[in-house]
């Protein structure tokens, strides 16, 4: 890649093994799990914990930027000129598009939240309506967080300010 004879011939055979990879491996617990009713006990207790551990993976990895972007924040270094923001950067409003991208991710959240428990009461229906519109809000967020990233200002390597942005 980046320039390399044969690079972006290397990223697309290593997608499509990714993509193949997880297909087959989804294929094969839905396999276990629905037809051939291997998801003992045990095995779905396993598959819960596994999740949990996602979660908490998940929950460690943001902990970390936010307290990255604090400690950077509340004592700002004499490379960054010992202000925060740093020089020469351009801060986005809280109030235009991050604010909206909020309201979206909660709006998406609710949303799923009516699917699963559409699951539950057994409303087919609701279930498809919820998660399409839990699809359709998450591709708005991510084309909004795409726009916000390119028309920022600054970019990841403009000091912490943009490494954590």
């Amino acid at each position: 890649m980046h320039g390399y004879e044969g690079g972006g011939t290397c990223f697309l055979i290593g997608f499509a093994l990714l993509l193949a990879t997880k297909y087959f491996w989804w294929r094969d617990i839905v396999r276990e799990g629905t037809l051939e009713g291997q998801h003992t006990s045990m095995v779905q207790l396993g598959l819960r914990f596994g999740i949990v551990l996602f979660i908490i993976s998940e929950v460690i990895f943001f902990v970390a930027f936010f307290w990255a972007f604090f400690w950077a924040s509340l004592a700002p270094t004499p490379e960054i000129a010992s202000v925060w923001p740093p020089k020469n950067i351009e801060v986005l409003s809280a109030w235009e598009v991050p604010f909206l991208n909020t309201l979206i991710l909660l709006s998406s959240g609710a949303t799923v939240t009516w699917a699963h428990h559409a699951v539950l009461a057994g409303h087919h229906r609701s279930v498809i309506t919820g998660l399409i519109s839990t699809i359709a809000l998450a591709t708005v967020f991510t084309a909004l967080q795409g726009f916000e990233y390119v028309n920022a200002g600054f970019t990841i390597s403009d000091s912490i300010y943009g490494s954590t942005f």
